[in-house]
């Protein structure tokens, strides 16, 4: 007779795998280097250097100088103006030592900027310091809105310079009269571009304020701060190159020192190419203050400025 076993499947032993080799270091670390090579070659293929972008960015800035080079040259042939070559090496020596002085009227041309610049300072700081505030209270109340706006519509057209002998008159010198020139032409689009920022904030901004019971001073700075600092930056632009631009023509008619000083006075010596290397240094540093106030701009703001 024939009997069959049966065995339980727990009983039954599997027959163990047999031990792998360990993987040598050396060999691992290549072996996951080699990917990570190989996907980094590949990403390097599919992106090629965008040469295309730089000359986009590189040439125009070089063609429009060369276009106002070349018409500087071809004016020049006339014989009355200095040409570019002679300017070049006139600049040369201007900036070789422009920190010189020998006297209260006879400085360098760095002297004569850095004076213009703590005029621009210091009157468009005192413009900030009423312009803001001011600007904030007449967007914020309608009251002050009604009572503010013709005399805003009466005074901003004025040129700045035609305050400068008010300025001479009341404070008996030249240098507070071009502070106080800064100062008028600066505050105007600090006013109304702080007022206008605060007029546009939206009316749920300030029905929350109200549901909250908000004080004053904290609908000020948690609500419409943040939301008119991107017109207030834009007044600051606006003011700033406007005062660069008053401060020459109020140091041409004031005298003393200063980069409008400077060009008058090499006017008057009939110094022709010192006037230009005047005009390219104004330029750059309002460019300069430009490129600034959008780095600023733009890192309080977070978003793009644009000239």
């Amino acid at each position: 007779m024939v009997s069959a076993v049966f065995h339980n499947p727990a009983e039954i032993a599997e027959p163990a795998p047999a031990p792998r080799a360990a993987p040598r270091p050396a060999a691992n670390a290549a072996a996951k280097a080699q990917p990570a090579a190989d996907r980094a070659a590949a990403a390097a293929e599919k992106v090629p250097f965008d040469w295309r972008g730089v000359w986009l960015r590189v040439l125009p800035p070089i063609f429009g100088i060369g276009l106002l080079i070349g018409i500087w040259a071809i004016v020049a042939m006339g014989g009355n103006f200095p040409t570019p070559a002679e300017t070049f090496k006139q600049a040369l020596v201007v900036f070789g030592d422009p920190f010189y002085q020998k006297g209260p009227n006879d400085q360098g041309i760095g002297w004569n900027v850095l004076l213009s610049l703590q005029r621009v300072a210091v009157g468009f700081g005192l413009a900030a310091a009423v312009g803001i505030p001011l600007g904030f209270m007449i967007g914020r109340f309608t009251f002050l809105s009604r009572m503010f706006n013709p005399l805003i519509s009466l005074l901003r057209p004025v040129s700045p310079l035609a305050w400068l002998p008010i300025g001479l008159m009341v404070f008996k010198g030249a240098n507070p009269a071009a502070i106080w020139t800064i100062f008028i032409c600066s505050i105007w689009p600090m006013i109304i571009n702080t007022a206008v920022g605060v007029q546009r904030v939206p009316s749920d901004y300030m029905n929350v304020a109200r549901v909250l019971n908000l004080s004053e001073w904290k609908i000020v700075t948690k609500i419409l701060f943040p939301a008119v600092l991107p017109y207030m930056l834009t007044g600051v632009r606006l003011a700033v190159g406007t005062a660069w631009l008053v401060i020459v023509a109020a140091e041409m008619l004031t005298g003393g020192v200063g980069i409008g000083f400077w060009v008058w006075d090499e006017w008057n010596n009939l110094n022709v190419k010192n006037i230009v290397i005047a005009i390219f240094t104004i330029g750059i540093v309002g460019l300069v203050l430009e490129l600034a106030l959008i780095k600023l701009a733009t890192a309080f703001t977070f978003e793009e400025v644009k000239v």
